[in-house]
């Protein structure tokens, strides 16, 4: 199809939001009929397969026009008709479902009541509604598939977004049950496969937080809501932070995959420990786990240690100790039992600096935060940073910013 490239584009942008575009089409295979909805609807025992779906599609849906529909079972889909499809075949493309109302407990045991649902499933039920992708305001989706729209008819004004009415969806037969309710034995537990697309989504999450990239990070997290967090006791607070407790660990492993020295780890890993304790609401939490993501990238960003030999580890983890520690080469060399010549040649192959170059950057990117973020006196930030020779520190500071440290900091303010 001409617009295949567009399709592509619009499933990767709704992606981030764990959302798909899928297809269905006449005489499509069973195996084709898949999704995480579809399975639940024949945990149900419903019809819920191409053969009934695509006929009650052609139905309702015209041409040049994009459905929305929130169904029997509150999930949200947009639906439409693909134009210009091989052999005039009509394909129908849907997106979802997600849910702009998380469904309460109320709410499942109603559905469960009026279904005939019964308690050996309810759980599973539970489950589905727990991971369903939540979005209180669903503008943005709605931007996305117009200009889809766009792009699909050449204009705004060449099509139209309609709503599918609960009368409409209620004559939908192929979601009624084929036979009274009772547990699917023969499918795999709802709750193992949202479980396992759960690991899954932590496991890129871990891949991009020990890569360190922020923005890769902050989008695969970005269509979780508290919502989403494992509910194990009747307080909702507590639950997600004991979900914040467990992606604490998640984020300490990621980062520690991404070879950034325990020492590093164990201060940001105990920071927010205490931080989860003392935060008092859901939304403080949601807050804190997208600050937790963005830092432990930030720490592999500045202290990874990865492409460097064990020798040279040892050396940048004791700089990062202790600035104000003797951190000359022959000091060092002594401390690791090397000769000193070796080492000097090997920091550099791997670092490109000399080690008397690498501690002087590093000792004045501390004092360039010690005189942005404190009033100490300059002599005493030198101090701080190793040097306390304030002349030397003044000369290789403003080596180094082009700037005096007084000049500096008068600048700042």
């Amino acid at each position: 199809m001409r617009y295949d490239a567009v399709l592509e584009f619009t499933k990767d942008l709704l992606r981030s939001f764990r959302l798909d575009i899928r297809y269905l089409k006449e005489n499509m295979l069973p195996s084709d009929f898949s999704g995480t909805d579809t399975w639940f609807r024949r945990l149900l025992n419903r019809r819920f397969d191409n053969e009934n779906v695509y006929p009650l599609l052609n139905t309702y849906c015209k041409p040049n026009t994009i459905y929305k529909i929130c169904d029997f079972l509150l999930c949200n889909y947009l639906i439409f008709q693909l134009p210009d499809t091989a052999d005039n075949t009509i394909v129908y493309a849907y997106i979802g479902p997600y849910t702009t109302n998380p469904a309460t407990k109320p709410d499942i045991l109603t559905l469960a009541e009026k279904y005939h649902i019964t308690p050996d499933i309810l759980s599973q039920i539970e489950q589905f509604y727990q991971d369903m992708p939540f979005i209180a305001d669903d503008s943005i989706i709605l931007n996305i598939v117009y200009t889809l729209g766009t792009r699909l008819w050449g204009s705004l004004d060449a099509f139209s977004m309609e709503k599918i009415t609960e009368e409409q969806v209620d004559e939908y037969s192929a979601f009624e049950p084929v036979e009274p309710l009772q547990n699917n034995t023969d499918e795999p537990s709802l709750s193992m496969r949202l479980l396992e697309e759960r690991y899954e989504i932590e496991h890129e999450l871990m891949q991009a937080v020990s890569s360190g990239k922020v923005h890769k990070a902050e989008m695969i997290f970005s269509n979780f809501t508290t919502q989403q967090f494992e509910k194990r006791t009747p307080n909702p607070l507590r639950n997600t932070k004991n979900y914040l407790f467990v992606m604490n660990t998640i984020l300490r492993l990621a980062a520690e995959n991404g070879a950034v020295h325990p020492l590093h780890i164990d201060r940001i890993s105990s920071n927010f420990a205490k931080k989860i304790e003392l935060v008092t609401s859901e939304n403080a939490c949601y807050a804190l786990i997208k600050e937790m993501i963005r830092k432990y990238c930030m720490l592999v960003k500045n202290h990874s240690l990865k492409g460097y030999s064990l020798l040279i580890r040892k050396v940048i983890t004791q700089i990062d100790l202790d600035l104000t520690a003797d951190l000359s080469l022959k000091a060092q060399s002594e401390l690791l039992n090397v000769n000193s010549s070796y080492l000097s040649t090997l920091f550099k192959k791997e670092t490109g600096l000399t080690l008397t170059e690498y501690v002087n950057r590093k000792r004045i990117e501390h004092a360039i935060f010690l005189l942005n973020t404190t009033n100490m006196q300059i002599q005493t930030a030198a101090t701080y940073c190793g040097i306390p020779d304030v002349n030397y520190f003044t000369k290789i500071f403003k080596k180094m910013v082009g700037k005096t440290p007084k000049e500096y900091r008068d600048s700042i303010h």
